[in-house]
């Protein structure tokens, strides 16, 4: 794997100390190939033709007749909405936060505004297209899903490049160097690419963080969007929404809404503290949160399973529970780090450690280290449900599950290793305290 010479070591990092993550150099590159074709893998697997079964099926896997793999139109249609999305937020008042402390000391400045952005974009959806005044054609990004795929590929890749070419220039911003990843300055060439050389690499003079507007703003927007054009594509062919697209329409609007509407608390997670902003990161937010995460809402475009009062019930149930989890554990959390002493989380037991910071041995996080990533799964698994058995049956509709799951796993490892770095021998006493990961008494 060719290596750049001449790379300076990454401010904070531990260049010369080699920790790949990824499977190395040799992975990343793999991974550079893998997850475009894994995208335009599921269109091709299950359209409205038919999906891929378990048992073998005389359909034979395709892309679906009338959609070509790429379009003019559609180039233009996802570059316009990443336009109208950076104008947006540019143009748009924001309150303004600052980050956690980087590796030089520094602490960056955010304008955010993504609800209002979220508010805005998805209104005038909602207004304009199938569902009110009918100007705009929702189920159009429905029947050009592939092309804009591709394109969503494209327009990422071409940023990636991008970011990682301006990495080596000067930083006009701040009249100095820029500052670089500890995980993205290796000198591997496809290592950093994909791991992001610049920790926050910013435009228009500073006032842009590119990362943190990547995060949340065009592709989660987009994938509610995604989700909405489905719903009409699936009024249009069968004469009305059916319960299991809403319910995935509603689970998933709540969860971008709540993301969106929590802007503040994405700038302590590690995709913004830590991670560089390469093509893991431009294409994970651009490509596959929006052409991926729908895949349930495509589905059932095509595919309309019935329900009936007991399947929304358990749907429901589910959901429930998972949100239960997932919120409730992010809520003691939240609450034990503002005050300790306050009466919804005073009689929690917690062990103290050499940084002064103290960890919870009780409640939800007593139960398990990472029990907040059990809610945020169960929540996926019910977002999958409303597909029903020809869903489980096609695995294609389940995907999700199946990914984050995966997803999750690999992230409480590396949650792990920062842990470990971080409180040291206190971390080993916490382990032995709370034995397991994500899972009470699995795992």
């Amino acid at each position: 794997m060719a290596k750049h010479k001449g790379v300076e070591p990454a401010p904070g990092g531990q260049h010369g100390q080699q920790h790949f993550e990824f499977f190395g150099p040799h992975g990343t590159a793999a991974l550079l190939v893998a997850l475009p074709l894994t995208v335009l893998a599921l269109p091709w697997a299950c359209n409205e033709r038919g999906c891929l079964k378990l048992l073998p099926k005389p359909w034979v896997p395709g892309f679906a007749p009338g959609q070509p793999l790429y379009t003019h139109a559609a180039l233009a249609a996802a570059a316009g909405w990443f336009a109208l999305v950076l104008a947006l937020h540019v143009l748009l008042p924001g309150a303004r936060a600052r980050g956690v402390a980087l590796p030089d000391g520094s602490r960056l400045t955010y304008k955010l505004n993504a609800f209002p952005v979220f508010l805005l974009t998805y209104g005038a959806a909602l207004a304009l297209g199938n569902f009110g005044l009918g100007a705009i054609d929702l189920a159009w990004a429905a029947d050009n899903f592939l092309p804009l795929t591709t394109a969503a590929i494209a327009l990422s890749s071409a940023l990636a490049v991008a970011v990682y070419a301006a990495s080596f220039l000067p930083d006009p911003s701040t009249r100095g160097r820029r500052l670089l990843s500890a995980h993205g300055a290796s000198g591997y060439l496809a290592y950093d690419f994909w791991m992001g050389r610049e920790l926050n690499p910013r435009w228009l003079g500073g006032a842009l963080d590119v990362k943190e507007f990547c995060e949340l703003y065009p592709g989660m927007i987009g994938w509610a969007l995604l989700n909405l054009a489905f719903a009409a594509a699936q009024a249009r062919d069968h004469g009305r929404v059916g319960a299991g697209m809403l319910l995935v329409n509603a689970f998933q609007l709540w969860y971008v809404a709540d993301g969106l509407a929590n802007e503040r608390a994405i700038l302590t997670t590690m995709d913004i503290t830590t991670d560089g902003f390469g093509f893991m990161l431009a294409f994970g937010d651009l490509a596959w949160v929006p052409f991926t995460f729908t895949t349930q809402a495509r589905f059932l475009a095509s595919h309309p399973q019935p329900l009936g009062a007991a399947g929304v019930a358990a749907v429901l149930a589910v959901q429930a529970t998972g949100y239960l989890i997932f919120r409730g554990a992010n809520g003691q959390k939240d609450a034990f780090r503002r005050d300790p002493s306050h009466p919804s989380v005073s009689h929690l037991e917690s062990m103290p450690t050499a940084r002064g910071t103290r960890l919870i041995t009780s409640g939800w996080w007593g139960a398990a280290r990472h029990i907040n990533y059990l809610g945020d799964w169960i929540m996926g698994f019910a977002w999958c449900m409303p597909t029903g058995l020809a869903g489980a049956a096609a695995v294609v509709p389940f995907f999700y599950c199946i990914y984050f799951a995966a997803l999750l796993a690999h992230r409480e490892r590396r949650d792990e290793a920062a842990c470990r770095a971080k409180y040291g021998a206190d971390w080993e006493r916490y382990c032995r305290i709370v034995p397991w990961r994500i899972i009470p008494r699995v795992y």
